[in-house]
């Protein structure tokens, strides 16, 4: 019988769609980046997703982010992504947590319970604790790094922390990473130069440097992100 999954199905097999419907996956971050990857993860047939962010939409997260339009601003991102989930698959399991994750509430999280973390949020120590937590118990775990202030989408890669070069994120997460023992790490990336903003968002802090960004660039992002957690998932069938 055909359902939503029916072409999926054609090039992972029935194993696979079974695999992916008893998968839990948790991702933490539901912006530009995690937004797309919770909407095709929803659409390859996950059966449990946990989804971690403290934010609401703001107007300024039309120009790039999945869940935000004009009659979402102002609605808690989390609970936006869940109906969107829900009217894609409303057989998935959708648990939200309307929290900013840091070192300090990690243990909130029952990692142990995960099939697999996508790490999308954008403060060191909270990629930090994710990354360290998901390690510690054995989580497969894949982690964005900086997609703000980059307009070439093709420059996106999957790889090794490590390997990676120019991204002023992934250097500091070398760095970190590496006092902590992390001997690797699968992340998207990009060589990208970035670029220098052309002026600021006024609503912003001064005490904070807020990136540019397009609708192009966080979503291929996003969906490299899912399809590395969609493959890793189905492989070993």
């Amino acid at each position: 019988m055909l359902n939503q999954f029916s072409r999926t199905e054609l090039l992972y097999g029935t194993e696979a769609m079974e695999k992916l419907a008893a998968s839990r996956v948790a991702v933490f971050g539901i912006g530009g980046v995690g937004g797309y990857t919770v909407e095709a993860l929803a659409r390859s047939g996950i059966g449990t997703l946990e989804l971690i962010d403290s934010d609401k939409v703001s107007i300024t997260n039309i120009n790039r982010q999945i869940i935000a339009t004009t009659k979402t601003v102002g609605k808690y991102k989390v609970d936006v992504a869940e109906e969107r989930v829900h009217e894609i698959n409303p057989e998935c399991i959708v648990k939200t947590y309307k929290t900013f994750f840091l070192p300090d509430n990690q243990d909130e999280f029952d990692f142990r319970g995960y099939d697999y973390v996508v790490d999308a949020i954008d403060t060191v120590a909270g990629k930090l604790a994710i990354i360290e937590k998901a390690k510690r118990e054995g989580v497969p775990v894949i982690s964005s790094m900086g997609a703000g202030n980059k307009v070439n989408a093709s420059m996106f890669e999957v790889s090794d922390l490590y390997n990676t070069s120019i991204c002023p994120l992934a250097k500091v997460m070398r760095r970190e990473c590496r006092k902590r023992g992390i001997d690797s790490l699968k992340v998207v990336y990009s060589r990208e130069e970035p670029i220098t903003p052309k002026g600021r968002v006024e609503e912003v802090s001064m005490k904070r440097s807020i990136p540019g960004s397009t609708a192009f660039v966080p979503s291929v992002v996003g969906l490299i992100i899912a399809g590395e957690v969609i493959n890793d998932l189905t492989q070993k069938l």
